[in-house]
């Protein structure tokens, strides 16, 4: 996210708080200017600048639940010491300082475990989702289907977002957009500047809309037949949830989400210069909160006793559905990735039940139903897109980290 926005990283950062109370729609140039201030993906750490992004970017705001819900805390469970990667066993902790961890977060049934915070993360510190956010955006489309503003996810897209005609989204099934298999043409290497991905960051910047920007989108594969991971894929996932519920989606998350999953923390959505939230990477939330979206699908969509979202789109929102999502065959980047893909969510090989929601520098949501347990892990890992292999980007590492976590759970 905002390969745009690379620079040298100055200034001192700010204390981190949430971000300002009221929607702020212009990108001025200041605002540019400390964008590449940040210096992302240059190796420059970015743990000063992940807790207070809400403060410094334009964002709309979500207010904390009326029937807040706080976690029960249990037993603090030990940690391994050791975790088995590429054949290695390598150091638990060693990790979790290389990679920058600002909070890990373990429940075991609904139950705080252990967590742990380092760096400026804190309980009550908001931290950028990157991607994470896009299993958001997929479960507000399960909740839109639901309630009848969306009719069938075979329906075409195009339906309910204005596109170009013959542009990578005309005619295409929402359902394919949800398995990041649109058939767009898409680079999402964030270390090339020449990328797609730096370019749907520019139209955050003000360089045209986000809306814009998909809807011109280039079509270079027949729909549901690659899995090409594509930030473009969610932002229009988002323009479909503005257009079918005619609300934004801070207005609609505030509503079928934050406000029934006892949300304690006020929460944020970065946006454009338009006002539409950057619905691939933009949600800014707690390590508490962010859980509350593990544990509602750990219980298949039931919270405290009330079905949130439908069973059965939580089923098949992580479920493999077809070859091309099958572990090792999406594509991220210049390489295939490990890991299969669902609707917006990650699923890791071994039908082990388990599933995650990811974002780059090392953002996960992981959810393992076989043992009850609920993991996030909240990252600045400052080598991250520094190149575009796992060395650096050691995603597929923090699924063996966490893995080692649920694997203390079942001895």
């Amino acid at each position: 996210m905002w390969s745009r926005f690379r620079g040298n990283r100055s200034g001192q950062a700010a204390p981190c708080r949430p971000g300002n109370p009221y929607l702020r729609t212009t990108m001025t140039d200041q605002l540019i200017a400390k964008l590449a201030g940040l210096g992302l993906f240059t190796g420059a750490p970015q743990h000063d600048n992940f807790c207070r992004l809400a403060s410094v970017l334009p964002a709309s705001e979500l207010t904390p639940s009326s029937t807040p819900y706080e976690w029960p805390a249990g037993d603090t469970i030990a940690l391994p010491e050791t975790y088995e990667f590429g054949g290695m066993s390598k150091s638990f902790e060693d990790f979790f300082v290389e990679t920058d961890t600002a909070a890990l977060l373990v429940l075991v049934e609904g139950v705080v475990r252990h967590e742990r915070y380092a760096l400026t993360g804190g309980p009550d510190v908001p931290w950028i989702s990157m991607s994470v956010a896009k299993s958001f955006i997929s479960t507000l489309v399960g909740i839109a289907v639901a309630e009848g503003h969306i009719k069938n996810i075979d329906d075409s897209i195009s339906a309910y977002v204005p596109v170009d005609p013959g542009s990578a989204y005309d005619g295409v099934p929402i359902k394919a957009v949800l398995q990041m298999s649109s058939g767009a043409r898409w680079n999402e290497d964030y270390h090339d500047p020449e990328s797609d991905v730096f370019r749907l960051n520019a139209a955050m910047g003000g360089i045209g809309t986000l809306d814009e920007f998909v809807a011109g989108v280039v079509r270079e594969n027949e729909p549901g037949t690659i899995c090409r991971y594509n930030s473009g894929d969610t932002q229009v996932l988002g323009s479909l949830l503005v257009r079918a519920t005619n609300r934004s989606i801070t207005d609609y998350m505030q509503e079928k989400l934050y406000e029934p999953l006892g949300m304690t923390s006020p929460g944020h959505w970065l946006v454009d210069s338009a006002g539409m939230e950057v619905a691939f990477a933009g949600l800014n939330m707690t390590a508490r909160d962010f859980a509350k979206l593990g544990e509602l699908y750990r219980n298949g969509g039931t919270w405290q006793g009330k079905q949130i979202v439908p069973e059965e789109w939580v089923r098949n929102s992580v479920v493999l559905s077809g070859t091309h999502l099958q572990p090792g065959q999406p594509i991220v980047g210049t390489h295939r990735f490990d890991l299969g893909y669902g609707y917006q969510w990650w699923i890791p090989a071994g039908n082990r039940g388990e599933f995650s929601a990811i974002g780059v520098y090392n953002q996960f949501v992981y959810v393992d139903p076989s043992t009850n347990a609920v993991i996030v892990k909240l990252s600045a890992n400052r080598a991250y897109g520094t190149t575009d292999s796992e060395s650096t980007n050691r995603e597929s590492e923090t699924v063996a980290f966490l893995q080692s976590i649920t694997s203390r759970l079942r001895n």
